[in-house]
C-alpha cells in the first residue's frame, strides 16, 4: 500500500488581502482625485483584483497587470529590476516575456517571509505610482 504524505502548501495570498490592498489604493487615488489602474496578483503572476479609475487612460490598465506580474515573478521591485536591467546591461526581453517591465511600481506581497504575489500601479508619475503601491502594501499591517 502506498503511503499518504502531506503535500507542501506555502501561504497564498487572499481575494480578501487582494482588496484589502486595493481599497487602500483606491482610497488614496480618490483621496488626491488622480486616475490610475492597480493590480493584484498571485506569486505566479496570474490576476486576482484588479481596479481601475474612472479617470485612468487605456495603457495603465495593461501596464499595472504586468508591473504586478513582474515583481510577484522576480520576487523584486519593478523599478529595481529596471535599474538592474540598465546598470548590468541586460535588456527585460531576456526573461522571455513580453509582460516583464522595469518601470516603478510593481511590489512583490511577502506575507510569513515568502512572497505570495505582487501588486502593480499604473497612470501617474513613477514615483507617485511607487508610493500608492506601497501605501496599499501597508494596509496588509
Amino acid at each position: 500500500m502506498l503511503e499518504r504524505r502531506a503535500v507542501p502548501t506555502s501561504p497564498a495570498l487572499t481575494l480578501a488581502q487582494a482588496m484589502t490592498i486595493l481599497d487602500a489604493v483606491r482610497g488614496e487615488l480618490e483621496r488626491t482625485g488622480q486616475g490610475a489602474a492597480a493590480a493584484v496578483v498571485d506569486a505566479h503572476g496570474e490576476l486576482i483584483a484588479f481596479l481601475r479609475t474612472d479617470s485612468c487612460p487605456l495603457p495603465p490598465i495593461t501596464i499595472a497587470q504586468n508591473k504586478a506580474f513582474t515583481a510577484a515573478r522576480e520576487r523584486c521591485a519593478t523599478r529595481d529590476l529596471g535599474v538592474r536591467s540598465r546598470t548590468e546591461g541586460f535588456p527585460l526581453t531576456y526573461f522571455g516575456d513580453p509582460r516583464y517591465v522595469g518601470w516603478g511600481g510593481g511590489l512583490p506581497i511577502i506575507v510569513g517571509g515568502q512572497v505570495v504575489g505582487g501588486v502593480g500601479v499604473s497612470g501617474l508619475p513613477e514615483d507617485e505610482d511607487v508610493r500608492i503601491a506601497t501605501l496599499g502594501l501597508a494596509a496588509l499591517g
